[in-house]
């Protein structure tokens, strides 16, 4: 069984041998080491036999030094099968586009499921989601990968805390984990405000609360501001008259005011006097391959672009029929024009740009309502090719921190 599958995959013909004692022929083949079976004999001058479709040249070189004559009766295997199905060009064409179909639907996107949020926020990621291209339709390796999806979404949803993405199939399901808004202290609650950092106090507007500073007074973390304890009237003791006893009635209070400081940092920097930086142009090419391995087949954009310098940027999706992941991707890279530019710049310039630097690093660090008063350079010097710099900020900024007020306090 096993050999005539061997021979049915190669294929083999049938031939009917015409000659006195045909059966030496099929012999003669033999001896040349032609794969000979199923020899059988129809007649005294008719012999028929099996033998593989690669023989046939060798098998018609023994037969021209012969008076035998040689008749095909049969071709079987798959080779002859194969050529008599592509002979039915109607069949072959529509399996053809039967099976690019089936790949056709297989690289599109059938559903997005969205897990883990609230319907109102489900709603927003789907609208991003639709507007990156990823919607029931859209062609799978058209897409981002699932980490740049992802990226894109903590972004532009600031309700989620995590997003994860994945594709299955033709299905594409991403969950969320939406963030838990701590909520405040109540505003009600009494509550002292004192100082969270050094300074001196530059303005002072109390809305609520007994102040214990004054605008110039310097004060240091944790020294009080604003006291949530209001004193009342003083109430005599009517049974202790005589010991002149007196007690102050005491309102708790949420302290509320306004309160900056005149604060100072000293930040340190160091910037170089040459320096080299990659400047993309805008110019760039699109090309496409079908990746396998690491052989690589171009599709589309073909050709390398005219750039003197190019950086390369890859993104590449699988290739799927039904639920399978085919070894095949479709790879998009993206040749944009660089150029490379160095700067020289002097002393001088290198410290305007280091003050610079500071300021825009510490306005980062206390947020936009900070205001930079001023700034001195207190020490600089010159190493390697780099200018170290040390500086005084003066800044003027909200000092003031939170501290709940126990009753029994």
């Amino acid at each position: 069984m096993k050999h005539l599958n061997s021979k049915a995959v190669t294929g083999y013909v049938t031939i009917l041998v015409k000659g006195t004692a045909p059966e030496m022929f099929f012999q003669k083949c033999a001896n040349a080491g032609i794969s000979v079976w199923d020899v059988k004999k129809r007649d005294t001058d008719l012999c028929e036999g099996n033998i593989k479709l690669s023989d046939i040249k060798q098998m018609k070189h023994i037969r021209r030094k012969t008076i035998y004559k040689i008749t095909f009766t049969g071709k079987n295997g798959y080779p002859f099968l194969i050529r008599r199905f592509l002979k039915k060009k109607p069949l072959v064409l529509g399996l053809f586009f039967s099976v690019l179909l089936f790949f056709f639907l297989s690289n599109i996107i059938w559903e997005v499921k969205i897990s883990g949020v609230p319907k109102d926020i489900e709603e927003k990621i789907d609208k991003q989601l639709v507007s990156y291209g990823i919607h029931p339709g859209a062609w799978l390796f058209s897409l981002d990968p699932p980490t740049a999806i992802q990226q894109k979404l903590m972004k532009d949803v600031p309700e989620l805390l995590w997003a994860g993405v994945d594709q299955k199939g033709t299905t594409f399901y991403l969950e969320g984990v939406e963030k838990v808004v701590v909520e405040e202290a109540d505003p009600k609650q009494p509550r002292n405000l004192v100082a969270a950092k050094k300074g001196v106090i530059t303005n002072l507007y109390v809305s609520k609360g007994t102040s214990h500073v004054q605008v110039n007074d310097y004060v240091e973390p944790g020294d009080l501001l604003v006291s949530g304890i209001l004193k009342g009237q003083v109430v005599e003791d009517e049974e202790n008259e005589s010991e002149e006893r007196q007690e102050q009635a005491k309102e708790l209070v949420a302290a509320e005011a306004e309160i900056t400081a005149n604060t100072w940092y000293e930040v340190s920097v160091t910037v170089p006097l040459e320096f080299n930086y990659e400047e993309i142009t805008g110019n760039q090419k699109k090309k496409y391959y079908l990746k396998t391995g690491e052989f690589q087949l171009p599709i589309w954009g073909f050709g390398e672009p005219d750039y003197k310098e190019i950086h390369r940027e890859s993104n590449g999706n699988n290739l799927r029929f039904f639920k399978w992941e085919l070894p095949i991707e479709i790879v998009e890279t993206i040749l944009s024009e660089k150029t490379y530019n160095k700067v020289s710049r002097t002393k001088e310039e290198a410290i305007e740009a280091g003050i610079d630097q500071a300021i825009i690093q510490l306005q980062n660090e206390l947020g936009a309502e900070a205001t930079i008063l001023s700034e001195k350079v207190l020490h600089e010097s010159i190493e390697h090719g780099k200018v170290n710099l040390t500086l005084f900020v003066s800044v003027e900024e909200n000092i003031v921190r939170v501290e709940p007020l126990n009753q029994g306090d």
